[in-house]
């Protein structure tokens, strides 16, 4: 399936909490300027009608006939059957409402709705930092290839989605890979979205800045009291930073030692990724302990940071050398060091959503 020479149109949308935001893409592009509404995320009446005209509106700026829609909302439903269950964020849908049928009927067209952590990844998988990847092994001369991708989000909470061989994982009641459910070993008692989203970066900064600060402080000004060198709170907001870096990166430790493949950061938080990266790397990297005091890798694999120049092209050299094979006189390449990679996304969530969501709907149609 080539995405960006399929002359098909199909409708998108990004759900969030607050605002709704619609458009249509052709060739894996967008071809209408997005349309921006307020999601009335607690009337149920006021939301569905939003976003019927939302897709109205669409349909009348574009100059041929869509062929589906598609499009992504956070949280986990019943998305086979297009059905919006309970969603903490978008309170008006509570007790299942049918959406997808609703809009088909409406519209007289296929709909589809997915996860936006699935669809992100789907996204960077098709036409971002997987494709990137790969044509950089090839540039560099590596007989490297992946074919295996996690996509994580960071934000007000903390989203995801594997892809395998350009198949998202959708999971048999399409709730597959809700990775802010998985433990944390950096705090037991907690699941991992309380140290890997917004609030927890609020959390540990509050608990050890020395000054008062508004609750609702933002990530943005905990970075910029970082990067303030005199500041006072300066090392409570680095800790903060790290803290938030040593969780991502047990999460993504658990999540690689299943995929064993390129995992991919996006979302609000991700601007900040010069001050978590070394924590989350270094946890990846780490060790972890038998009863009897040995120590093991945290992984098989080592984990490069491929944002860093210097990393790739250790991550994108041939480590491979000549083996015989018994018995002949024959050789045979053996490569020992298995590696994987890490980096922030160059699309955007959005946009990498937007593609997910536009290939997801040409497959399945």
């Amino acid at each position: 399936m080539n995405i960006w020479r399929d002359e098909r149109v199909v409708m998108t949308l990004d759900a969030g909490g607050t605002n709704f935001v619609f458009s249509a893409m052709k060739s894996g592009e967008e071809v209408v300027e997005p349309i921006r509404k307020p999601s009335n995320a607690d009337n149920l009446d006021l939301c569905l009608q939003t976003i019927v005209d939302g897709f109205q509106e669409v349909s009348n700026k574009l100059s041929e006939n869509p062929v589906a829609i598609s499009f992504a909302f956070p949280g986990p439903a019943d998305y086979r059957n297009g059905i919006i269950g309970d969603l903490p964020n978008l309170p008006a849908f509570r007790g299942g409402v049918a959406l997808g049928p609703m809009l088909q009927e409406k519209f007289n067209m296929h709909v589809f709705i997915n996860n936006d952590g699935d669809l992100f990844a789907y996204g960077e998988a098709l036409g971002g930092v997987l494709p990137e990847v790969n044509n950089k092994l090839v540039q560099a001369g590596s007989p490297k290839r992946y074919k295996n991708l996690v996509g994580v989000t960071l934000g007000t909470g903390f989203g995801g989605g594997l892809v395998h061989n350009e198949e998202l994982l959708i999971g048999d009641n399409s709730i597959a890979t809700e990775v802010w459910l998985t433990s944390s070993r950096i705090y037991p008692e907690r699941f991992a979205e309380e140290g890997i989203s917004t609030r927890a970066i609020q959390r540990e900064f509050l608990s050890r800045a020395k000054s008062e600060y508004p609750k609702d402080l933002m990530p943005k000004d905990v970075y910029d009291i970082a990067m303030d060198q005199n500041n006072p709170d300066n090392n409570a907001a680095l800790e903060s930073f790290k803290i938030f870096g040593k969780c991502l990166g047990d999460s993504l430790a658990n999540l690689l030692t299943i995929t064993d493949g390129i995992a991919v950061i996006g979302g609000g938080l991700t601007g900040a990724h010069d001050l978590y990266m070394p924590a989350a790397l270094e946890e990846m990297n780490g060790k972890c302990y038998t009863s009897n005091g040995d120590s093991l890798p945290r992984l098989v694999q080592k984990v490069y940071n491929i944002d860093n120049e210097d990393e790739f092209a250790d991550f994108a050299a041939n480590h491979s050398t000549d083996i015989k094979i018994p018995g002949t006189d024959k050789t045979i390449k053996y490569d020992p060091n298995p590696r994987l990679a890490v980096c922030s996304s160059k699309l955007g969530a959005s946009k990498a959503i937007g593609i997910g969501a536009y290939a997801f709907a040409l497959k399945n149609l």
